[in-house]
């Protein structure tokens, strides 16, 4: 099995269909909630996974434990454990390499989305089988707004151009998420009934939400399959591997 460490920064974004995924695909994981218990040794570990949360990247004076989180995503980068940061997650990693995250400063990004991929994406060992345009949900109103230096941007929007990035040939952060469910993103709308607000209309109706995640599954659960092959050796890292584009 290869061995993954989940981080959990909230209790209202667990791991859902992306730990389906990775299980799936033969890993085992550990979830930590970082706010409860103390962080793993990260050499115990094969790959790293950090899900979203409502919180900000840089909200240390009211969550302490963000900075141990930035700390272990930063020697994760350094020891080229291949590592996922989602929304928060890919904030948090952006901001422990010497990236920066605000306040957005075009308003929320909610709801279903597509983001687009970048030439670089194309000969990634993860992003490179994936479509141009990607199936992902946004629900954040912080926005990754300078990435670290030496990062290379794999996926952009119109609204906030900084949505998938890859840093050091083995970790990647994306400002969007890919793990939800229906029944996730409308606890998050109850919840955020402002941010829900910005959403396009019908956008976050059951119907129209179990759509999407359809769509997102088709697109992120053979990533997710991918990351799992990159984590356990069987895939090379990004700047090991053959730069030769996809086979369609």
């Amino acid at each position: 099995m290869t061995r993954v460490l989940v981080i959990q920064p909230d209790d209202s974004d667990p791991a859902a269909n992306l730990g389906d995924w990775l299980t799936a695909a033969g890993a085992e994981l550990t979830v930590v909630r970082p706010f409860a218990e103390d962080l793993p040794a990260l050499d115990d570990f094969q790959g790293v996974v950090c899900l979203g949360g409502g919180m900000g990247a840089m909200d240390d004076a009211e969550h302490p434990w963000l900075k141990d989180v930035r700390q272990l995503l930063a020697s994760a980068v350094g020891k080229r454990v291949p590592t996922l940061g989602v929304c928060l997650g890919g904030q948090l990693l952006a901001a422990a390499t010497g990236g920066r995250v605000v306040v957005g400063d075009q308003g929320p990004e909610v709801g279903p989305s597509l983001v687009a991929k970048r030439d670089v994406a194309w000969t990634d060992p993860l992003f490179g089988h994936m479509p141009m345009m990607i199936d992902v949900m946004h629900f954040h109103l912080d926005a990754i707004d300078r990435l670290p230096p030496g990062a290379e941007l794999m996926a952009s929007s119109g609204k906030y151009p900084n949505q998938a990035f890859r840093l050091n040939g083995s970790a990647y952060g994306v400002q969007f998420h890919i793990e939800t469910s229906t029944e996730i993103v409308l606890k998050w709308a109850k919840a955020e009934p402002e941010a829900a607000a910005q959403a396009r209309p019908g956008e976050l109706e059951p119907a129209r939400l179990d759509e999407a995640h359809a769509d997102i599954a088709e697109a992120w659960q053979p990533f997710a399959e991918r990351f799992v092959q990159l984590a356990a050796g069987e895939l090379p890292l990004a700047d090991q591997a053959r730069a030769t584009l996809p086979l369609v």
